[in-house]
């Protein structure tokens, strides 16, 4: 297993890491039961969010009495400098730490310049120990390639995948050349990736940190089994991948959320990609009545956009949406899948 190098924070790890936004769906003991069997399996660094519901918790109850031997990286949605302090306390809580490796600010909407009250505070927490090194995550490229510019960011979180345009690479071997570590996320673009072979194998030629969102123990057998088995590009891997974005490039949602929650009730993250899921995932799933319900609730949609204000990809939801119901109304009728 490769190992890689966080920029200038020094941190070395496996290239082969742990996303913890999906544990928020599983109890407790299953939680921690999977944290520690990444562990255990070869895994040093996870990453959660104070906007991750109860992850902070089971993290914190996994890795409490072992804390010098993982890395944990964390986030804030805090706009201004009161809110900072309360999530950073919060978190440091619900961590049972005192201190916190990688602290981001989340999802931001522009590169926080050094004069910015939460760079400042950023700059305080690392100064009381509190945190150790500053971090920072964008969904847009533009204002990702202003953080890189900036200098002021250890790391960069930014979706990555074999999806990735010219751009995006260009940004993480930027981020390369600059000594920031570069921690890619939705490496599975929100679960329409499904070939672990091909993901990982992407991932090994660049100098990035992905983190895998993990939920069940199968899932975690799946990237674990790479720290016995070596994987790396070849021409057959090459060929899926080339197949794989000729089919998925272009407008399609990636399941962030960010869009939600809908004025009408409508379950954006999932229902703008039915049409992927359907074809890419057990179509029984997403056939059921439940999801049926779910998608006639499309038909409710008030075109009022703040779906579209929110959504880091800049997608046309309520065009994208109305799509995925036609499609899924063939397929009722009896449209092959």
């Amino acid at each position: 297993m490769k190992d890689i190098r966080l920029g200038r924070t020094g941190i070395v790890v496996p290239q082969n890491t742990f996303g913890a936004r999906p544990i928020q769906r599983v109890t407790k003991d299953e939680a921690v039961a999977l944290l520690h069997r990444a562990y255990d399996g070869g895994m040093r660094f996870f990453d959660t969010a104070r906007a991750y519901s109860d992850s902070e918790e089971k993290v914190g109850a996994a890795f409490s009495a072992m804390r010098d031997k993982v890395y944990i990286s964390t986030k804030t949605t805090a706009s201004d400098e009161k809110h900072f302090w309360d999530d950073l306390h919060t978190s440091l809580t619900l961590l049972k730490t005192d201190y916190i490796d990688i602290y981001q600010l989340h999802c931001v909407p522009e590169c926080y310049g050094e004069e910015h009250e939460l760079y400042q505070a950023m700059i305080k927490a690392k100064e009381q120990g509190k945190i150790r090194h500053i971090g920072i995550t964008a969904h847009k490229i533009g204002v990702a390639e202003d953080i890189v510019r900036s200098g002021l960011y250890e790391t960069l979180q930014f979706p990555f995948s074999y999806l990735a345009s010219d751009r995006e690479i260009k940004l993480a071997r930027d981020c390369a050349a600059n000594d920031i570590g570069f921690i890619a996320m939705k490496g599975l673009s929100g679960g329409l990736l499904t070939n672990a072979d091909a993901c990982m194998a992407f991932m090994r030629d660049f100098e990035v940190l992905p983190i895998w969102g993990i939920q069940k123990q199968e899932e975690l057998s799946d990237w674990l089994r790479f720290f016995e088995e070596d994987i790396s590009m070849t021409d057959e891997i090459r060929d899926f991948i080339r197949r794989d974005r000729e089919s998925l490039l272009g407008e399609f949602c990636r399941g962030c959320g960010y869009c939600m929650p809908c004025t009408v009730g409508i379950t954006i993250n999932q229902c703008a990609r039915m049409s992927l899921m359907l074809r890419r995932a057990p179509s029984h799933v997403w056939l059921s009545e439940h999801w049926q319900n779910e998608m006639m609730k499309i038909g409710s949609c008030v075109d009022c956009g703040i779906c579209k204000t929110r959504c880091p990809y800049e997608l046309d939801i309520p065009s994208l949406i109305r799509k995925n119901l036609a499609d899924y109304r063939e397929i009722l009728a009896g449209k092959p899948v």
